[in-house]
């Protein structure tokens, strides 16, 4: 069924090319569309172009920013614009308080200015329903990274998942069904079992460097530091690292280049490598959730 927001005036501010899925979808949807950061001639008929976000925020009642949000020094993320494009405190004084304003994260920047400015902010990235769906296009993604610098086929390798969250499930059933010899690392007990039924291998997060000697690649997801020190040690050379935790990830870039272990720090894939898709995703959640923030007024 599709969304009826009944002309409700939204800002898209910034983005990439998930933003044209977005803004598209929202203009679909009967929704009045201002964008700020995108280029014009790109923008489907009767979405309103703006050079200044300043100006697009008139009359609006909800605000769309980037997946990736506003870095520390206040740019909005925009590789589309011709200017970069700033999210200042002036700016967002002139958004009501009241009205929902979504990005992917929030870095520190952005939360603080929200925090002052008593903006009301959404998390797209920490509700289950995208994270989930956005863990397809970031495990296929991942896999396929792997295939272009790995001298080896998936099928047959020696793969490591680390982490069993909304990513590592993913991307570990993937590649068993590729035929790789897939061990996953995890801590909780639960998650050891269900990999177990998965007819993947467990691995208890305590005893991974005793299995990291055969490994032809490891993804990790855990953002927090895991192959460090001894621990990457134990990774062969010509072993491959791909880490999908947001930055600064779980690995130290510095020793693996030491070793002689290439590994790429990889955030962000489902915009890289299926926008469209990503977009879909972002798109779905936030006209539904405007839906029912209209219907609840």
């Amino acid at each position: 069924m599709q969304i009826n927001l009944k002309k409700m005036g939204i800002a898209v501010l910034g983005g990439d090319a998930r933003s044209l899925v977005i803004v598209e979808e929202l203009a679909a949807s009967g929704a009045v569309v201002n964008a700020a950061g995108l280029p014009a001639d790109v923008l489907p008929a009767g979405v309103n172009y703006f050079r200044e976000p300043e100006a697009c925020l008139a009359g609006v009642t909800a605000v769309v920013l980037p997946a990736p949000g506003v870095n520390d020094k206040g740019q909005l993320y925009c590789p589309m614009a011709p200017q970069p494009l700033s999210f200042t405190r002036e700016l967002a004084a002139r958004i009501p308080p009241d009205i929902p304003i979504f990005t992917g994260v929030a870095g520190s920047y952005l939360a603080k200015i929200a925090a002052v400015s008593g903006l009301r902010l959404i998390e797209l990235m920490k509700l289950n329903e995208v994270a989930i769906l956005n863990s397809i296009p970031t495990a296929e993604g991942a896999v396929q990274m792997a295939m272009e610098m790995l001298p080896i086929t998936i099928h047959g390798s020696c793969a490591f998942v680390l982490g069993f969250g909304r990513t590592g499930a993913t991307l570990a059933r993937l590649l068993g069904a590729m035929g790789a010899r897939t061990r996953v690392v995890a801590r909780r007990p639960e998650h050891l079992a269900r990999i177990t039924e998965l007819n993947l291998i467990p691995v208890p997060f305590a005893g991974m460097s005793h299995y990291l000697g055969e490994a032809d690649v490891i993804f990790n997801t855990i953002p927090v530091p895991v192959l460090t020190g001894a621990v990457l040690d134990k990774v062969p050379p010509g072993a491959l690292i791909i880490d999908l935790a947001s930055a600064p990830g779980g690995v130290d870039f510095q020793r693996a280049a030491n070793i002689g272990v290439k590994a790429i720090l990889a955030p962000g894939l489902p915009g890289k490598v299926a926008p469209k898709t990503a977009g879909r995703i972002l798109a779905k959640v936030i006209t539904g959730l405007l839906y029912e923030e209209m219907a609840g007024n």
